[in-house]
């Protein structure tokens, strides 16, 4: 019963997942204890950090056309390019297969909330289509704090027919396919602001759709061939805006995006993989009521880039990674980056080794440039490694990972504090990822997660984060367990808990202040009654636990649906 992409992640070492108190409003997710711009988010291998901050807001990203998530952690600007300094998450699309099928579903519950859902896949012929949509209506705990989104995703395409061409052989059609995909999503939500200024009428309306023409070609068994055309729009209104200093605001970000990359593979033991990037952002913001400063502020940021990569495996189970790119920007110019990982599986004990060291980059979004009015700002750059270990145990129904990771981040970009977005010095990251996955009996698995962080400024010119301090809402300890057992071949269970600790609360003008730990605990059933029907619910917080996960903007408390 995962229906936001953000719950998925909570389940990850590594990633840290926060929510500014209810559903719908800012959720941002933190890898490796690196900024949430950071983390390179792809939908269908199609960039998708959003508009002005450059980072990605989860509060609106449901699941009813995704397949599955990939996620890769670690410096990964080689291949993925900005924003992948921290790591990579990867969603992808539902592809239409078989007989098209139709799935309808609503709930309701807690907090006046209802919401409805529907997803559909198939295909007909060359056709293929997977599409989903989606409808959330809530109230929330606290006043000002509604919350409404409608959504929608889409991935169509289309492969010759060999019945028709005459000039193709099946396996060759399967080769080429022209698809496209859609994003659409609005979103309008109350913002109650913190619990210690609350605002009564604050208001922020978020439009946003994406369109990705693409091309997959296979014309050989050797040769692999995808090319993407994007283009995204998004807008954003504050209004009304109850900061007392910008006042109400409209906002609207462009973005044109083409990608192409090819797999070669001239022999059996090295793939080599190459391409090219190109990037246009329009972004603009009019804020009519501001005290000071001009009452339209703009961004034009061009980037274009080529990048190789060549994976060896020289013996058996033995893989090599090289690569390395050159990205260049019309404000700041040119940036190198480069990775090198390898893994060897040991047979025996069924034992997976594995390392890597590379670096990143995450340019100053369109916010940090126009806010202070500093195009001047360079680019965050990161030096980070791993190394690790997984294995499996009792004949493969156990499997366990071990990693130590740890990051050097280099220009690091903040505000002071003095209506000023600086360069503000270094940053350290290091700790350990660990999990489990267990399926002791049938029917019933076992998942746990723990991450041990340490984050801390190495040098720095803002104020109020000193050299040494710990970087604010990073948590030093994260813990996270679930199961989930199948009754009689058609009632499942699942129970899942999280506790968070040693967290700290960025204090504008003075030190850190600890804020409180917490942990929460959800459980959910389903219940099968034929093959085309079943009935489910879920409770949330089922202590009532009262937390924050950023201070000030309280959680929920016990929900039911």
């Amino acid at each position: 019963q995962i229906q936001r992409v953000s719950d998925a992640l909570r389940e990850v070492p590594g990633l840290s997942v926060v929510q500014t108190g209810s559903p719908g409003q800012l959720t941002s997710v933190f890898t490796r204890g690196l900024r949430s711009e950071h983390t390179q988010v792809l939908l269908d291998g199609i960039p998708i950090n959003q508009g002005l901050q450059g980072a990605f807001n989860f509060a609106d990203f449901t699941t009813e056309d995704i397949d599955r998530i990939e996620i890769v952690r670690g410096p990964q600007s080689t291949i993925y390019g900005p924003r992948a300094l921290a790591g990579v998450i990867q969603i992808f699309t539902k592809q239409g297969t078989g007989t098209p099928g139709v799935m309808l579903a609503a709930e309701g519950g807690s907090y006046d909330t209802f919401r409805e859902w529907s997803q559909s896949d198939g295909k007909i012929d060359g056709f293929d289509y997977s599409v989903g949509a989606s409808r959330l209506d809530t109230e929330n705990a606290r006043p000002n704090n509604n919350y409404r989104n409608t959504a929608a995703i889409a991935d169509v395409g289309w492969s010759p027919n060999p019945a028709l061409s005459g000039t193709r052989s099946a396996a060759a059609s399967e080769q080429f396919r022209i698809g496209s995909l859609f994003m659409y999503s609005v979103s309008d939500i109350g913002l109650p602001n913190t619990i210690f200024d609350p605002r009564p009428i604050d208001h922020f309306l978020t439009e946003r759709w994406l369109i990705g023409p693409h091309i997959d070609w296979k014309p050989a068994e050797w040769w692999d061939h995808k090319l993407i055309v994007a283009y995204d729009h998004e807008r954003q209104i504050n209004n009304p805006n109850e900061d007392g200093f910008v006042g109400a605001t409209r906002a609207v970000f462009e973005r044109t995006q083409v990608d192409y990359q090819n797999d070669l593979r001239p022999v059996t033991w090295l793939i080599l993989t190459s391409g090219f990037y190109y990037s246009r952002i329009n972004a603009g913001q009019e804020r009519p009521f501001v005290l000071f400063g001009p009452t339209f502020i703009s961004d034009h940021t061009d980037e274009t880039a080529g990048f190789v990569e060549a994976t060896l495996t020289p013996v058996e189970n033995l893989i090599f990674v090289a690569g390395g790119r050159f990205d260049h920007f019309n404000q700041f110019g040119g940036i190198w980056t480069y990775r090198f990982a390898g893994s060897y599986k040991i047979d025996k004990t069924n034992t997976i080794l594995h390392s890597s060291v590379g670096t990143g980059f995450s340019p100053p979004s369109s916010q940090d440039k126009i806010f202070g009015n500093n195009f001047g700002l360079k680019p965050e750059e990161d030096l980070g490694w791993d190394i690790g270990i997984r294995q499996q145990l009792w004949q493969h129904r156990v499997d366990v990972g071990l990693t130590y990771f740890h990051n050097d981040l280099s220009n690091v970009i903040g505000f002071n504090g003095l209506f000023d977005t600086l360069n503000l010095g270094s940053a350290e990251t290091q700790g350990l990822e660990a999990e489990l996955h267990a399926q002791p009996i049938p029917n019933f698995v076992l998942t746990a997660a723990y991450t041990y962080l340490e984050a801390e400024k190495t040098s720095s010119k803002d104020v109020s984060q000193l050299q040494g301090a710990r970087l604010p809402r990073r948590p030093r300890n994260e813990v996270y367990v679930s199961a989930s057992y199948l009754w009689w071949k058609r009632l499942r269970t699942v129970v899942e808990a999280k506790f968070v600790n040693a967290r700290e609360e960025l204090n504008f003008g003075g030190p850190n202040f600890d804020i409180e730990d917490y942990s929460f605990a959800n459980i959910a059933a389903e219940y099968e009654v034929n093959p085309h029907f079943s009935i489910f619910g879920r409770i949330d917080n089922i202590t009532n636990e009262h937390y924050s996960e950023v201070f000030g903007f309280p959680a929920l408390g016990r929900a039911a649906y």
